[in-house]
């Protein structure tokens, strides 16, 4: 099966091993860039790929 587009805050959690909160704090954040860019963005969710650009620089997950 492919990889699901956007990331939810449960699995930001526990791939930056961050409490829920904070993790919808980064995907506040993070979606604010986006919209800024002109993209369209859904509360709750950040693109897969923006995520891991943004965190580790690639889109690599291992």
């Amino acid at each position: 099966m492919a990889e699901k587009m956007f990331m939810r805050v449960d699995e930001v959690a526990d791939s930056l091993d961050v409490s829920k909160p904070y993790a919808y704090k980064l995907i506040r954040k993070l979606n604010e860039e986006l919209r800024k860019k002109g993209c369209i963005t859904i509360a709750g969710r950040i693109d897969r790929k923006y995520f891991y650009e943004k965190f580790y620089g690639s889109y690599a997950e291992d």
